[in-house]
């Protein structure tokens, strides 16, 4: 009984470090901060609660629809294993270059968003791709779709908790900026893309040892 218990907490830790370094919720502040630039807090608050229930809708749907998806395309895990962690290592890698940051500055830099755009924000980019981008379907798809109910209602609930994390995230968007500096927020987000890449070793080199039997 006790191995169960170590192996689900093992499971669950691995799941939430993994969800939450391709989520990031702490890099996706300034781009948050600039889309509602200019909203008042009200309006601010709204977009937060949207994209995160958008965003876990997304994974809940492809956490629960993982097998029935396997099955009508004639996916297997292994597949999905090796893919994802070829495409989690390039997430990973290109945050430690910090590719995302350039990309995002020069989507937003010169595109100011208005208030009654708050539904459009919402579901592009805040999310999809930032908060559920193919990175976090792909974890979730990969650590639900072989396991039983227990190991499924974890992964849902971890994404849960890292959705309510980043919403209040967002809503002191502005005090964390003003408190660590955009110097701190990118050291966070190198480690975050170090941990990332990593990860995306480990799905990788287990989806080959399943594809080939060794």
């Amino acid at each position: 009984m006790m191995s169960l218990f170590d192996n689900y907490i093992g499971f669950a830790t691995t799941v939430f470090m993994g969800l939450l370094a391709i989520v990031n919720p702490i890099s996706a502040i300034p781009v948050f901060m600039e889309l509602t630039s200019n909203m008042d807090k009200k309006a601010k608050r709204n977009i937060a609660t949207k994209s995160v229930l958008i965003a876990f809708s997304i994974i809940l749907v492809f956490s629960v629809a993982g097998k029935l998806i396997f099955h009508v395309f004639g996916i297997t895990l292994a597949a999905l294993r090796v893919t994802g962690g070829i495409l989690v290592f390039v997430i990973g890698y290109e945050m430690l270059r910090g590719k995302n940051e350039k990309m995002q500055g020069e989507k937003l830099g010169d595109q100011p968003v208005k208030a009654d755009q708050g539904i459009s924000v919402a579901i592009t980019p805040l999310a999809m791709p930032l908060l559920a981008g193919p990175g976090a379907i792909t974890t979730a798809m990969s650590y639900s779709a072989a396991k039983d109910i227990t190991h499924l209602t974890i992964v849902i609930a971890l994404y849960a908790i890292i959705c309510y994390i980043t919403y209040l995230l967002f809503i002191a968007g502005e005090r964390i900026v003003k408190v660590i500096g955009n110097n701190v927020m990118m050291v966070i987000t190198k480690m975050m893309g170090l941990i990332l890449a990593v990860i995306g070793v480990q799905m990788l080199a287990l989806g080959l040892q399943e594809l080939f039997n060794f």
